[in-house]
């Protein structure tokens, strides 16, 4: 059997959809709202927000809720599992997209590969919207510019990188990119690896 799948094309993800999600597995499993917000580490407020759809939930806390519900973050964005357990293939233009912040577009490139140890996303930020807070989360980071210029702040330094620069950092830092004004216009694009 081939274990390669070409992605559906990029279609952004509701919140209310993801929360949705959230809400059933939450439910399935018998954890209150409250004791789910204590564990990944949120305000209850908050928490009830992301379920309700009226919150985008930050990558990071979409992570520590898939790890609590013990589900991948596919079937938290999708309704699928994930099917690919040798290789998994994402053509270009067809991973699944996500806004999780305001001013960062993710696309999932691995999201149908079982029992991932990292999350490779395609991030294209735009300068025309405010730069996004500053997370952090575990484990470590590494980005790749693909296309124009993007700040990196990390604790308290920023590092300007181009096309073609990487850089890798302890995630638990403190850290933000952004698009700088470039010669290819007003959006870059950097991959990022994610290990938690």
């Amino acid at each position: 059997m081939d274990d390669t799948f070409l992605s559906p094309p990029d279609t952004p993800v509701e919140s209310g959809e993801i929360g949705g999600r959230m809400r059933e597995f939450r439910e399935i499993l018998a954890i209150s709202a409250i004791d789910m917000a204590r564990d990944i580490g949120i305000p209850l407020e908050t928490y009830e927000r992301y379920e309700a759809g009226k919150l985008d939930i930050p990558i990071s806390v979409l992570y520590r809720i898939s790890n609590r519900l013990g589900t991948d973050t596919t079937v938290l964005l999708t309704g699928e599992d994930p099917r690919m357990e040798t290789a998994s293939v994402c053509r270009a233009g067809k991973g699944i997209q996500v806004e999780r912040y305001p001013g960062y577009e993710y696309s999932s490139l691995a999201y149908n590969f079982k029992d991932r140890t990292m999350e490779p996303l395609l991030v294209t930020l735009d300068t025309r919207k405010p730069p996004a807070p500053l997370v952090r989360h575990s484990g470590q980071e590494f980005n790749y510019v693909v296309k124009g210029k993007v700040r990196v702040t990390v604790g308290k330094r920023d590092y300007d990188l181009e096309a073609g620069d990487t850089i890798y950092f302890d995630a638990r830092l403190p850290h933000a990119q952004c698009a700088l004004e470039s010669d290819s216009g007003n959006s870059a694009q950097f991959i990022t690896i994610i290990q938690e």
